[in-house]
Parts: structure tokens; sequence; C-alpha cells
């Protein structure tokens, strides 16, 4: 069983799309979900989804350890054809996974009381992202 979640951003920060994934496996039984990014600007992340302040606090970070290129301690850079978030961008991803498994057992997925799934944006325009998404029955 496959799909596609597509997923809308606006700029920096994080996108819960948990339910989305919850309505699809509805039915599904038991097996693992593999879950993939299909952009290498963007990741995705388990993480906590009952206080806000944990996904800003998760995007300051990454803003303060990999600044835009026009940050002096970016100046290393040579890809800054796409603007001054592009690279920074890539790095990101670069850090952070860009796919994710999970067990679902009797069509639900056994994440913990607090989990959320999130796509992670990390370019400052709006994108719309597109995860793939695999469930591999077992049994």
């Amino acid at each position: 069983m496959q799909t596609e979640f597509v997923i809308d951003t606006h700029g920096p920060g994080m996108v819960e799309f948990t339910a989305d994934v919850a309505r699809w496996l509805a039915r599904s039984g038991d097996g693992l979900l593999t879950l993939m990014v299909r952009h290498t600007s963007a990741s995705l992340l388990i993480q906590e989804n009952a206080d806000p302040e944990v996904q800003e606090d998760l995007i300051d970070w990454l803003g303060r350890h990999v600044p835009p290129a026009g940050h002096p301690s970016m100046s290393w850079l040579r890809h800054t054809a796409e603007g001054p978030d592009d690279m920074p961008a890539h790095i990101k991803a670069a850090l952070l996974p860009v796919s994710l498994q999970i067990p679902v057992a009797d069509g639900r997925m056994r994440l913990g009381t607090w989990q959320g799934i999130y796509l992670v944006e990390h370019r400052l325009a709006p994108h719309r992202r597109r995860v793939a998404a695999l469930f591999q029955p077992m049994g």
C-alpha cells in the first residue's frame, strides 16, 4: 500500500501531518510504515506535539547552527545561486532525517503519547512538499 502526502509550508517551521497518516492507515492491520520526504531541502521528524514551543526552539536552534549564506560564518559556501537559504537548507536536511520508519499495530502507529510526525521546512519561502509513504503488512 503506497500513497503520497502533499504538505504546504509557510517558510521555516514544522508542519505536523500525523492525523493525515493515521487516516490513511486506519484499516491497514499490522506492519511497518516508511515515510520519505522527496526534497533535498526539507526533513522529517518525530517530535513532541503537545507544546508548540518545542518546534519553535528546534527551528531556532537549527537557524543558529546553520545560518543563511550571507552570515559571515557561512562565507565558505559555494552553492549560493538559488538564494541565501538554499545551501543552509541542504545542510539542515543532511543533519536531520529524511525518512522515518514507524511500527503499525492494528492500523495504528505505535507513536508515544506526545509524539507527532512533522515535515521540517528549511527554506524561507512557502513550498509544496511531497512525502512518499509505504505500508508493508506483516504476516
